[in-house]
């Protein structure tokens, strides 16, 4: 991958693996865009994005895109929505319909015309297969590692944290099985894998930097 060409790194992560943070980590240190599910949730909910409105809008503007993220943020974050930039959205289940994933996909791509961008989950790797300039990444942990810190940012039991990392895990595996036709822990998927375990947020971001 080329830093100097536009392009577009993903972050595939298991959840308790720390990665949403190391992607943000990443694009502040490259100064770039990042957007993640609260990015896509705060557009979709503000300006009533579906699938439908955006081909709308897309034929209505040029940059339309570019108008609505410029009414949110100008270099769209977490942190920009003034969201908890932190673990909030990672421990949470997601259930997405076929009119949110195309809606999804269309912002993905658009933020990828618009520069480069580091995207966080949202079956990034799967979206930009074909794009020139791209890394594919995976956090992973063990489930150890992944339950002490779900514990710790959730304060919740052992038990409770465990029924949510099972929770989000099949979700996450049923979600790219079905959009993308492979599973999530396939190796190919990805160029770089990381195992969290050890490190802390910016042990790994630096890695994958290091990598670059």
């Amino acid at each position: 991958m080329n830093t100097k060409e536009p392009f577009v790194i993903t972050i595939s992560r298991e959840v308790g693996s720390g990665g949403h943070t190391v992607g943000e980590i990443i694009a502040e240190t490259l100064k770039t865009r990042y957007c993640d599910k609260q990015l896509l949730s705060s557009l979709e909910k503000q300006f009533n994005l579906s699938a439908d409105s955006i081909e709308e809008m897309k034929g209505q503007k040029r940059n339309w895109l570019s108008d609505i993220i410029g009414r949110v943020a100008p270099m769209p974050s977490a942190r920009a929505l003034g969201l908890d930039p932190r673990y909030t959205q990672e421990f949470q289940v997601n259930v997405t319909t076929d009119d949110i994933f195309r809606a999804e996909v269309e912002i993905l791509k658009g933020f990828a015309q618009m520069g480069s961008c580091v995207i966080a989950g949202r079956l990034g790797f799967f979206v930009f297969k074909d794009h020139p300039n791209k890394m594919n990444v995976f956090i992973n942990a063990s489930m150890e590692y992944r339950v002490d810190r779900v514990m710790k940012k959730q304060g919740i039991s052992e038990e409770e944290a465990v029924s949510v990392i099972r929770q989000i895990d099949k979700a996450r595996e049923n979600y790219i099985s079905r959009y993308a036709g492979v599973s999530r822990y396939d190796a190919r998927n990805y160029d770089v894998s990381l195992r969290a375990d050890g490190h802390n947020e910016e042990e790994l971001a630096n890695l994958i930097l290091s990598y670059l």
